[in-house]
């Protein structure tokens, strides 16, 4: 507890270069001492450490604190100034280096380093200047209306490049460049309005204090008004400058504070919540474009939940709650087709609909969930009104759109007295409208099965009738999904053959027609989509629909489009197209009892059958299935749910079966998308995806289908399935993956060793022949790393006995990968060579038959063991000699075959080592 020793303590550290011991040493020693020269002297000499360290804002606060104390202390000064300068601040370190070369003027580093910043701040006086110049002429063009048309572009893209740059967004700043851009925004000319809002986003990016002033000069009013017009672009790039401007506010900024400026906080919960309020009046406004509304509930899903739910701060949530739930809840209960509708795009109600559920997820406890529910609630009986048809329709829509976001919470509102019967009773009114509205409902509720008893009992006869009678193409297809959808309410093809009256062909060929005609609109054709989900359970449907190519690339054109409903049904699709689904297995006895019941007993279609399931696979990747799943796999995670990732990684395993198309599946992007889809999602998804990495790895150059750092990320789903839990193939085929990784470099070797290594010892010991085989492989390649030799080497364990036995297995496979794997330890370790004469009895009887052994590489690696053997020790080369394995060598010697001259040589070098001990002799001798 003394300062003083503390301090000595400190400097040793120092000297020895343990800059963060010797800095947690000077700290330790200011929080006892109380002596002010001594406090000087800990906070310059913490100063220098942290100047070690490249911590400069830290080593100007410790050495101006030191100065604090005594202005005169040269150190302190000096280090100051050395910090003031990597953080760019060349004026204060040049007055600072000037202080102290008056205090020692003969002091040659003081003078150098004055020398060195006054050349430095003049260079960037000639930048400053010269970029002041390049600003003020940049403006000059954009605003000069006679300016040729050419140079106005180029002024405005190298404003934005300027303003990217940290120096050119300070120069832009202070020479009143936001009230040119301002400016530039008010001609309403759209080239120069997509500059000036590229430019500000650019120099509020990573700048809390300039992305606060610009949103203060700008007025929130304004950037939101500027987000609202009907032009994608310039609603994109203003939605852009919200999110850097909101990214600063909530601290995710790339700003480095520097010395005292880290004491200014400046409070950015009014600016966050005045954002988030015009946000939400964005919603329910007329006057915003359905691009506008897009990108207001953009905003509102990327910023308002918790990232993390571990942070327990989720009052952003609870105020957008409070204020804003209402508003959310217009937007899903817009109905397109009545005149009074919002302006909508085809994805603004998906969007509510997400953000409905992303603030359900991030509501912490049942009084908050119960708050939400009740505004709902009543908020939805305000609207139901049996006098004015329209006011009730738009109740009816918000149940559904709740439907497609927090489903419990939606299957909460359906139990509300009259929901159900009212969505019943509009699907029999003689309005399209109410049709239209009522069947789209009843297909959300129908999800739960306890409700689509309610709907199979209440509403199929009036879907059929309504099938049968619209003329509508719009009501017609949402029917046809709601049949469908019911259908399959059992998870086979037999109930939806009952409700479409075994006409499932006919039904999904009209599907089809709607699928490829573009005139429909997206939202029509996504119906179709959902109902090829579920039309596809019917064998001779997925066998049609495969071989309908304009079909095929009308849906995979479709998955391109940020909708959840599109991604699943699409997924979906695939997957029942490639049988990738899981299928129970019939118990004889019980099928037996079933027959003799009279009850019914699915069998299996022809068409699912292996031969079929192939021919469709091929005809898939033929089509370029693989690109489609990779761009459905790069969708926002609300979009694409952990059940949708399943049903994609289901997909691609069955597409890796035949070894043949993993480089088709590879060039195409299918190894990168499998990545994410093994790293994230449900457990059975993460294993499918995991496995069908593992074929790919198992056979595929690494750098080729996994370039760059990315092959880095494949090892962790590879190990994963080596675990008991998993079946033998897939245990088999991650040991192959990782073996291949390991033939590839030490850093990958060194992964696998620290992540795999005793998973792949255990199956060194399966009695299954393959997996032992694969593991010991798998080891051969992995002994090639030091720290897995040393493992070998290490006392107390029988790492060693146990390759030396694999080396006598009568597995051929495996005495290869043994034999190579003792040889190469041999080589690297000699310590090893007299270890491997004590581990077994056996060692000299496995090693002959390895060196007579028919198969030529078995032999050849054997030889090298016994090479490896003589070479390391003269009394293991005399052991060696004593016994029949002269004779071996000698006989091989002998022998004149050009095919084996590599095994050849290699007895011929164990005989010439033997000579030169003198252990032997040439036979002229």
């Amino acid at each position: 507890e003394d300062p003083v020793q503390l301090k000595e303590e400190g400097n040793k550290y120092f000297q020895a270069n343990d800059y963060e011991r010797a800095a947690q040493s000077y700290t330790q020693a200011m929080k006892l001492n109380k002596d002010k020269a001594l406090q000087a002297v800990l906070y310059r000499n913490r100063a220098a450490c942290f100047l070690k360290k490249e911590e400069y804002a830290k080593a100007a606060s410790d050495a101006s604190r030191a100065i604090d104390i005594n202005s005169s202390d040269i150190k302190a000064l000096y280090r100051r100034s050395q910090a003031l300068e990597k953080l760019g601040k060349l004026d204060q370190a040049f007055k600072d280096a000037q202080k102290c070369a008056t205090i020692e003027p003969r002091n040659k580093n003081f003078q150098e380093t004055l020398r060195r910043l006054g050349a430095n701040i003049q260079e960037k006086l000639r930048i400053q200047f010269s970029t002041d110049l390049r600003v003020q002429k940049m403006f000059e063009i954009l605003l000069d209306e006679n300016s040729d048309k050419e140079k106005r572009e180029k002024a405005a893209n190298n404003l934005i490049i300027l303003g990217r740059e940290e120096a050119g967004a300070e120069r832009i700043f202070q020479n009143n460049g936001v009230s040119l851009l301002l400016q530039l925004i008010e001609t309403k000319n759209p080239e120069l309005v997509l500059a000036a809002v590229r430019t500000l986003s650019e120099m509020c990016t990573g700048h809390k204090a300039r992305a606060t002033a610009i949103l203060h000069y700008l007025g929130i009013d304004n950037i939101c008004m500027w987000m609202s017009v009907d032009n994608e672009e310039i609603s994109l790039a203003v939605c852009s400058l919200l999110q850097a401007i909101t990214d600063c506010l909530l601290g995710q900024g790339k700003e480095e504070h520097h010395g005292k400026e880290e004491a200014v906080v400046l409070d950015t919960k009014k600016d966050l919540r005045m954002i988030t309020m015009r946000l939400l009046d964005m919603l329910v406004s007329k006057k915003v474009s359905g691009q506008g509304r897009d990108r207001a509930l953009n905003l509102l899903n990327k910023n308002i939940p918790r990232k993390d739910l571990k942070d327990h701060d989720n009052s952003r949530t609870v105020f957008v709650v409070d204020n804003g739930l209402k508003k959310i809840l217009k937007v899903v209960g817009q109905i397109p087709e009545l005149p009074e509708c919002l302006p909508l795009t085809e994805n603004t109600q998906l969007s509510a609909s997400v953000l409905l559920n992303k603030l359900y997820d991030d509501l912490r406890c049942d009084p908050e969930r119960d708050n939400y529910r009740v505004i709902c609630e009543e908020y939805i009986k305000s609207k139901v009104d049996p006098q004015d048809m329209d006011k009730t329709l738009h109740a009816i829509q918000m149940v559904s759109g709740v439907l497609q976001g927090p489903f419990d919470l939606g299957n909460k509102l359906l139990g509300m007295k009259g929901v159900m019967e009212m969505m019943v009773a509009l699907c029999g009114s003689e309005r399209e409208i109410d049709q239209l509205v009522a069947v789209e409902a009843l297909i959300h509720a129908s999800t739960k099965l306890s409700r689509a008893t309610f709907i199979i009992s209440n509403g199929v006869a009036l879907l059929k009738e309504i099938y049968k009678k619209t003329k509508n193409e719009k009501i017609k297809i949402r029917a046809l999904v709601g049949l469908c959808k019911l259908g399959s309410a059992g998870g086979t093809d037999y109930g939806l053959r009952q409700f479409a009256e075994g006409s499932t062909e006919k039904l999904a060929k009209q599907c089809r027609k709607w699928l490829c005609n573009a005139s429909i609109d997206v939202r029509t054709r996504r119906w179709a989509v959902e109902g090829m989900s579920y039309l596809t359970l019917d064998a001779d449907v997925k066998d049609d629909f495969v071989e309908d190519e304009p079909a095929l690339q009308a849906m995979f054109e479709l998955a391109k489009t940020s909708d959840k409903t599109i991604l699943y049904s699409v997924a979906s699709v695939l997957v029942n197209c490639t049988n990738s689904y899981d299928t129970k297995e019939l118990v004889p006895e019980l099928v037996q009892l079933a027959k003799f019941s009279k009850q019914h007993v699915p069998e299996e279609h022809p068409k699912d059958k292996k031969d079929f399931v192939v021919k469709r696979v091929k005809r898939l990747l033929k089509a370029g299935v693989v690109s489609a799943l990779a761009c459905m796999v790069k969708a926002d995670s609300a979009i694409l749910t952990d059940q949708s990732k399943e049903l994609i990684a289901r997909v691609f395993l069955a597409l890796c079966e035949d070894p043949k198309d993993r480089g088709t599946i590879v060039a195409e992007g299918g190894g990168k998308a499998l990545i994410p889809l093994a790293l994230e999602g449900t457990e059975v998804g993460k294993i499918k995806a995991s496995h069908a990495l593992a074929k790919i790895a198992a056979i595929s150059n690494p750098d080729m289908a996994f370039p760059g750092e990315r092959v880095y990320e494949v090892v962790r789903p590879l190990v994963s399935l080596l675990n008991t839990e998993r079946d033998g193939l897939q245990n088999y085929e991650a040991l192959l993956g990782l073996t291949n990784f390991s033939g590839r470099s030490d850093k990958l070797r060194k992964i696998v060793k620290e992540k795999a290594l005793p998973d792949i010892e255990n199956y060194m010991f399966e009695n299954h022949d393959q997996l032992r085989q694969a593991a010991t492989e798998c080891m051969c390649n992995l002994v090639v790393n030091k720290e897995v030799q040393e493992r070998f080497v290490a006392d107390g364990n029988d790492r060693l006995k146990l390759v030396v036995l694999l080396c006598g297995e009568d597995d051929e496979k495996v005495q290869v990968a043994a034999a190579g794997a003792l040889a190469m330890l041999t080589a690297a370790q000699k310590k090893l060579c007299s270890k491997m004469t004590e581990v077994t009895t056996q060692w000299l009887e496995i090693l002959q038959r390895l060196c007579l052994h028919d198969n030529m590489e078995v032999q050849h690696r054997g030889l090298v063991i016994a090479f490896n053997l003589i070479n390391a020790d003269k009394d293991l080369a005399k052991k060696l000699v004593e016994t029949e394995l002269l004779e071996i060598l000698t006989y091989i010697g002998k022998q004149e075959d050009p095919k084996k001259q590599h095994i050849i040589n290699v007895a011929h070098d164990c005989l010439t080592r033997c000579m030169d001990y003198g252990l032997i002799k040439p036979l002229s001798q």
